[in-house]
């Protein structure tokens, strides 16, 4: 969740200004290890510490890492195996479940269709979507759905986050069944309750986001997030599942969930039609830093609306989601925009600065990777990435007013 992975986040940062990350054995011992890629220069990322970070792997809690710093110099690299049964080591550019990452593209297509004047952020659901809300639901914009603020309560799923809906994992739930279930729920009720009151992140608003969008457009979400966000972003190689397709399809490194029972099961065959617009991606840690490039500089979304919508964060006690991304007050001026996203066996990250002097973008093959403890290798990365003396010192003082 967001605000589990923000905390950490603060976390890590306090605790590497002092210590650094834990000693790890040297990368040349283990199996199926690649060093990584480094180009240092002025005030560029802290290259030891990141070749650090992905050390020691496979190990209980990641079997494969893959991660990218860029800004300021750059940096990528990645470690592990790519499956448990041959060693075989990763592939840096190996394919993964991109999980609530998605949403980012989502909120971007939804920004570009709004800029092209085919959606009114204003507008409401019972506008786009007329009968899919019941009378029981007042009003809900589709700024609201952007935002976490629609009051809407989360739909059925195919098992819990944990992963033990693997027994499911070959069936199929669609986004409509999703969101019906949802509206027999009714809305949240109550004081401070209502559009526009409460930010609760769920999957359930960019569900009905990605619904809104194939009726505007009379296209499928998957083309239309192709045309106005992968291909300008340059994501040749990030794609969503057709339908109930459990694979992932192209070079990838295999996905492990550990469940509650102890087996280790291998996750990486999975249905994701319930996640859908709000987390069936499936990209590489390169196509991601594109996206991340290419939505800050403006070159998706225009910078007028993307400032209003994707970096600022509703005026509601709590809230810490935009369109699409969080805010992680880092303490010391320093800020940082991104999401982080999770489906059994993988855990992707996404993160900057406003003037992007510091990106980070990761994949972890994640053993618990929507448990509630932050991964240690992705905390590590973070540490190694974004402490107050890895960070070019422009980034500090960059849109404190956001």
């Amino acid at each position: 969740m967001p605000i589990r992975l923000r905390n950490t986040l603060l976390a890590a940062l306090v605790v590497a200004g002092l210590t650094g990350p834990a000693a790890a054995p040297a990368l040349a011992q283990q199996p199926g290890s690649t060093a990584a890629v480094t180009r240092q220069q002025e005030d560029g990322p802290d290259t030891a510490a990141l070749d650090k970070a992905l050390r020691g792997l496979p190990d209980e809690t990641t079997t494969a890492a893959l991660a990218r710093v860029g800004g300021k110099g750059s940096w990528h690299g990645s470690s592990g195996v790519r499956d448990l049964r041959t060693g075989r080591k990763a592939l840096e550019h190996g394919r993964f479940r991109a999980g609530s990452t998605t949403k980012v593209v989502t909120a971007a297509l939804v920004l570009k269709l709004a800029s092209q004047g085919r959606i009114d952020l204003d507008g409401t659901v019972q506008h786009y979507l007329p009968g899919l809300l019941s009378d029981a639901f007042a009003p809900v914009t589709v700024r609201q759905l952007l935002t976490f603020t629609s009051g809407l309560k989360s739909g059925d799923d195919l098992g819990p986050v944990s992963g033990e809906g693997y027994e499911n994992r070959f069936k199929t739930l669609t986004p409509e069944q999703v969101v019906a279930s949802s509206v027999a729920k009714g809305p949240y009720r109550g004081d401070g309750e209502g559009p526009g009151k409460k930010q609760r992140y769920a999957n359930i608003d960019y569900t009905v986001l990605g619904l809104l969008v194939e009726k505007v457009t009379r296209d499928s979400y998957a083309h239309q997030a192709w045309l106005h966000v992968l291909r300008p972003a340059g994501m040749r190689h990030t794609s969503f599942p057709r339908g109930a397709d459990p694979r992932i399809h192209g070079p990838h490194n295999r996905g492990y969930q550990r469940l509650d029972d102890g087996r280790l099961v291998d996750a990486t065959e999975w249905n994701m039609s319930d996640r859908w617009a709000a987390g069936d991606m499936i990209s590489t840690t390169a196509d991601l830093e594109r996206l991340l490039f290419a939505l800050f500089r403006g070159e998706i979304v225009p910078q007028p609306l993307l400032e209003r919508e994707m970096f600022t964060v509703p005026d509601i006690d709590g809230a810490t989601m935009s369109a699409g991304l969080q805010r992680y007050d880092a303490g010391g001026g320093l800020v940082l925009w991104g999401k982080s996203g999770a489906r059994p066996g993988y855990n992707t990250l996404l993160a900057g600065t406003r003037d992007l002097s510091r990106t980070l973008v990761y994949s972890l093959d994640s053993t618990d990777a929507k448990g509630p403890a932050m991964n240690p290798v992705g905390e590590r990365l973070l540490t190694a990435a974004f402490s107050p003396s890895a960070v070019p010192p422009s980034a500090s003082a960059a849109r404190r007013s956001h």
